[in-house]
């Protein structure tokens, strides 16, 4: 099988041939139908995980097929189509595990940075974190959900967003687009705060209702000046500054949501946040039912992201694009 390998941080993907792999106990054998190609990929490469493997197939954004099992494993059977995420798997037996909440497991292991993922033909998955996916939606265009989907669905919750929520998202990236769409598709208002008025006639287009261009305006005047700020700010992109920045714009009792973050350390003014009771929660993809929940609401809601398909050849490509800030769209490797 093709499969494309990080080799070492700061080392370009090659591509090899390898073998076909055979299921163990409680995998199963997975054909690669898409595999996104996300910015914790990049950050792989870049050396920001310190627990990452190398050498190790990148990529947890998967969709597939089910194409044999190991021994102990009764669901899901071959010919099922599944998605895989972010979170490989965890020990099973900690009470974070057993209340369903694997992703906060002390021992979870991350797909694609130190278990092999979807950059390659096929792939060894865990059998209990795969999800099926719902019948009817296309598996390449659903890629991206399997991790940018279930992080911007799984935040906006956590987050507290609910119908007549005002709801702000920083970015209108791959998080913050379907950011944007969900919490539309929740019942909120929503205000998309971007670098400048390029970006608002997108906004709109994905639902918004008000932009704030933080090269014409403080970003926390102008959704304090939104009835009376934001109920959750959604951070959606990869800096804590622009988190910093727009705390002021949350409502007394808001919350600000990191699921975008950077290196650096997150500062942030103490005395308005008590005044305000004021709330910073940061919040990680999800666990096996946040994604059976992300993908249920994603098809009822018909909410999938914008993709283009590339080949494995091209991954090394979109990668160092996407490093480069010109990615051209969402870049999702698919095999035939």
């Amino acid at each position: 099988m093709r499969a494309a390998i990080a080799s070492a941080v700061d080392a370009p993907l090659t591509l090899t041939d390898r073998e076909v792999p055979e299921p163990g106990p409680g995998e199963v054998l997975v054909r690669i139908t898409a595999c996104g190609v996300c910015y914790s990929d990049l950050n792989l490469v870049r050396g920001h995980y310190p627990f990452a493997r190398f050498p190790v197939v990148p990529g947890h954004e998967i969709t597939g097929v089910v194409v044999s099992a190991g021994a102990g494993v009764t669901s899901p059977v071959p010919g099922t189509a599944v998605g895989a995420q972010f979170l490989y798997d965890s020990c099973a037996h900690c009470d974070y595990c057993v209340r369903g909440e694997q992703i906060l497991c002390a021992r979870k292991r991350v797909t694609g940075i130190v278990a092999d993922g979807g950059y390659a033909e096929y792939a060894l998955l865990k059998a209990d974190y795969v999800t099926p996916l719902p019948a009817g939606i296309d598996p390449v265009s659903a890629a991206p959900l399997m991790c940018a989907g279930i992080t911007a669905f799984n935040g906006l919750r956590h987050g507290g967003t609910k119908a007549g929520s005002r709801v702000a998202v920083i970015g209108s990236g791959g998080i913050g687009a379907l950011a944007v769409r969900y919490a539309v598709a929740m019942g909120a208002r929503v205000a998309v705060v971007g670098r400048s008025a390029a970006g608002e006639a997108r906004a709109k287009s994905l639902g918004a209702e008000l932009f704030v261009s933080t090269a014409d305006t403080d970003p926390a005047a102008g959704l304090k000046a939104w009835d009376g700020g934001a109920d959750v700010i959604l951070n959606a992109a990869p800096s804590n500054a622009a988190a910093a920045a727009a705390l002021g714009g949350l409502a007394p009792d808001g919350t600000l949501v990191l699921c975008g973050y950077s290196a650096e350390p997150l500062v942030l003014p103490v005395q308005p946040m008590v005044l305000n009771r004021l709330h910073v929660m940061a919040s990680p993809s999800g666990s096996p039912h946040d994604l059976r929940d992300t993908l249920a609401f994603s098809a009822r809601h018909g909410i999938f992201p914008e993709v283009r398909p590339i080949g494995l050849d091209e991954a090394p490509a979109a990668l160092e694009a996407l490093g480069g800030g010109h990615a051209a769209g969402r870049s999702v490797i698919t095999f035939g």
